[in-house]
């Protein structure tokens, strides 16, 4: 069987938790964890960079930072996982959802404007497979209207938008280190905060309420409560795991990177002859080599493939369904004009296995039983 995912594994993470357990310091903000940091703020270029217990604890984070408020308006697509949204629910606000471009399942940037109402406050968006969203036409709308951008950049790291890292373009971007995630460290995250003026807010809110950041660094002589907050700090022995894979996090890009590029050549055939749609990277947008999926007919088809694959031994996926038709979408958000691509596109997409220890000769196979279904050569 070849599975859909394999968490990344370098070789070095036992060792590197070795090591904090005999730092005698496991708990959040260790010696890894500020390895993490500077690692991830020298590579992005962000301002700061804090390391969570989750991609959701960040949005949240990033949605209390923002501001948020009951009866706030955020502005999302609906092809999305559940944290992009349940960050501002949590908040009372109400989300906002509209359509998606079918090339890259990222939000339409030309339907946003005419979504913002007096009650809009933010745009989340989404960075899908760490493709980018059309960033340019995002801010410019954010700084007409006086919104906040949240970059969910889930699947977004080592990936950019005209030279500019994903996660660093709007106010805060969001990081996941999910076993599913190019990087690792089986739960966790990371927000990334553009300016300044949100970075001792962010540590006292990651901090349970306390300036306990300050106290360490030596600005205050004990540490207080001084405004609401939760504990948002991964484990120092969580850091160690995901700091082996950053080290080597180049390497790891470029092989998700070649086994992308592998499948994109021996599937391109049937784009070719209209049998099935491949990805769309648009002009300005590097990404990661996160995903690859492919479109069918229709539904039916897909589940055919699916069901196929499977009697060969590989696991291929759907993915998310439209939050916007969930029950909880339908009570907590709103879907602004029409849904001509969400529901549409999301029905057709099919993940195919991508991982860092995934061979070529893997790639290989997967292709050849993707052909062979839609009738092109079986080898």
């Amino acid at each position: 069987m070849i599975n859909f995912n394999v968490p990344p594994f370098t070789g070095k993470e036992l060792e590197y938790m070795r090591q904090a357990v005999e730092n005698q310091k496991i708990c959040g903000d260790g010696e890894f964890t500020g390895r993490c940091s500077r690692w991830i703020e020298e590579k992005t270029g962000t301002r700061k960079c804090l390391l969570t217990t989750s991609c959701t604890h960040a949005l949240e984070m990033a949605a209390l930072l923002a501001d948020i408020q009951p009866g706030d308006e955020v502005i999302m697509p609906s092809y999305t996982f559940v944290s992009t949204a349940n960050a501002f629910v949590l908040r009372g606000a109400k989300v906002v959802f509209v359509d998606i471009r079918p090339d890259t399942m990222n939000i339409d940037e030309e339907l946003i404007e005419a979504a913002v109402t007096e009650k809009t406050r933010a745009i989340a968006v989404v960075h899908y497979a760490g493709v980018s969203c059309e960033m340019d036409r995002i801010m410019e709308i954010a700084k007409r209207h006086g919104l906040a951008v949240i970059e969910d950049a889930a699947q977004g790291i080592m990936a950019s938008y005209k030279g500019r890292a994903l996660g660093t373009i709007g106010d805060f971007g969001c990081f996941s280190f999910h076993e599913t995630k190019n990087y690792s460290m089986g739960e966790g995250g990371a927000l990334l905060l553009r300016d300044e003026k949100h970075i001792e807010a962010a540590e006292i809110v990651r901090e349970k309420g306390t300036d306990r950041s300050r106290y360490f660094r030596g600005q205050v002589d004990k540490y207080r409560w001084v405004d609401f907050g939760s504990s948002y700090l991964p484990s120092d022995m969580n850091a160690a795991y995901l700091y082996a894979q950053l080290e080597l996090a180049e390497e790891i890009n470029q092989v998700r990177l070649s086994r992308w590029n592998r499948y994109y050549e021996r599937l391109k055939v049937l784009e070719e002859r209209g049998a099935a749609e491949l990805p769309v990277i648009p002009l300005g947008c590097t990404h990661n080599g996160h995903m690859f999926y492919l479109k069918a007919k229709d539904v039916e088809e897909r589940t055919a493939l699916i069901q196929f694959l499977k009697e060969r031994g590989i696991l291929a996926v759907f993915h998310y369904i439209p939050l916007h038709s969930a029950p909880a979408g339908l009570r907590f958000g709103r879907f602004h004009g029409e849904d001509r691509h969400t529901t549409k596109e999301s029905e057709r997409l099919l993940r195919l296995p991508m991982y860092y220890s995934l061979t070529e000769e893997e790639v290989d196979h997967i292709a050849g039983r993707v052909r062979e279904f839609y009738g092109y050569e079986r080898t």
